[in-house]
């Protein structure tokens, strides 16, 4: 069963600084006996599943047949230049190579993504995966950062489906419309990353200027893009007073309520947070008991105010060709890990 937080793996890959693995082991066992016993990695992050193999292998020498069951959500996404020509066979090393790193005998839910809907067929990549399924190397299928019409095809196709991999936050509301309609409809649970918009959404923050280019690292640079296209620096700073203002009334962090709003929403199941170490673990944990007011939801609400975006489809604007969100991308990761 998936716990209601999910700790991510995006900010133990590359791009984020360096990683201490000891330590970032130890941070998993903390999370994992705080009861967030779901992990999520992708198979392009680079070095995470193998991590969490090795996590795995320690978490049941310590705990022995009585370990609590740790479940862990990987992804399958071939690389853009594969697409036109990918077969089963690549498709099928991708999920092997995840099995051997994770050090398991088959994988909990494998979260299929696809870089450009013109390129190849992503209906038959999803039914190859679906009979990988059924022989038993994958438990569960899943999709990320799938627009409608593709999530639809795929489950015209008869693939089963139970989970969505999702950007969702007061500042990204794109998968709360008709994505949202739809995997309700077919009982799929929305997993939402971003909640905390890459730690944007936080104190520090609060009465800051905006940060000067160059930024820290990727996930900054992503998420400071969503609040430009949500509606700029100072808007942002309205829906950040309003949210302390929450926090206050309950005793507890901006981050918190942030998390909390997005647990609240329909059809989402879970939230991922995907913090680099443990520190903010009493803080994350805060928002499974905090329960919002509907005087308080509508405070964020007014905080939302007129904010223009991000709009359109999931995904939508981090795939247009040459934009600013594609900019980031790093399209070839599964060729450079071969391991």
């Amino acid at each position: 069963m998936t716990s209601r937080l999910i700790k991510g793996g995006w900010q133990l890959a590359g791009g984020h600084g360096s990683v201490e693995e000891a330590a970032a082991i130890a941070d998993m066992f903390a999370y994992a006996e705080a009861g967030i016993t779901t992990f999520d990695c992708a198979d392009i992050y680079t070095g995470v599943e193998a991590m969490i193999g090795r996590f795995l292998a320690q978490w049941r020498a310590h705990h022995g047949a009585q370990a609590p069951q740790i479940r862990v959500n990987t992804k399958c996404v071939p690389d853009l230049d594969l697409l036109p020509s990918l077969r089963r066979a690549d498709l099928e090393r991708t999920i092997d190579r995840s099995l051997r790193r994770l050090g398991v005998e088959r994988l909990d839910l494998v979260q299929f993504h696809w870089w450009d809907y013109a390129l190849g067929d992503p209906v038959q990549a999803a039914v190859h995966l679906d009979a990988m399924r059924r022989e038993g190397k994958i438990a569960a299928l899943g999709v990320t950062n799938t627009d409608v019409p593709h999530l639809q095809a795929i489950l015209d196709a008869g693939v089963p489906i139970v989970a969505h991999q999702v950007q969702c936050s007061l500042l990204d509301r794109r998968a709360l419309g008709p994505m949202r309609a739809l995997c309700e409809r077919h009982g799929i649970s929305l997993l939402a990353y971003g909640a905390l918009a890459g730690g944007f959404l936080h104190e520090r923050w609060l009465g800051a200027p905006a940060p000067e280019e160059p930024l820290e690292n990727r996930s900054l640079v992503k998420y400071k893009l969503i609040i430009d296209e949500w509606g700029g620096w100072e808007p942002f700073q309205t829906l950040l007073r309003a949210l302390q203002q929450v926090a206050q009334a309950h005793a507890t962090s901006i981050g918190a309520v942030a998390i909390r709003w997005v647990l609240d929403q329909p059809a989402v199941g879970a939230a991922i947070v995907g913090s680099r170490d443990a520190k903010h673990l009493p803080g994350t944990l805060a928002a499974l008991t905090l329960a919002l007011s509907d005087a308080e939801r509508a405070t964020l609400a007014g905080a939302l105010g007129d904010a223009p975006g991000p709009t359109g489809d999931v995904y939508s604007l981090e795939r247009e060709k040459g934009g600013r969100h594609a900019a980031i991308m790093r399209y070839g990761l599964n060729r450079m890990a071969t391991d």
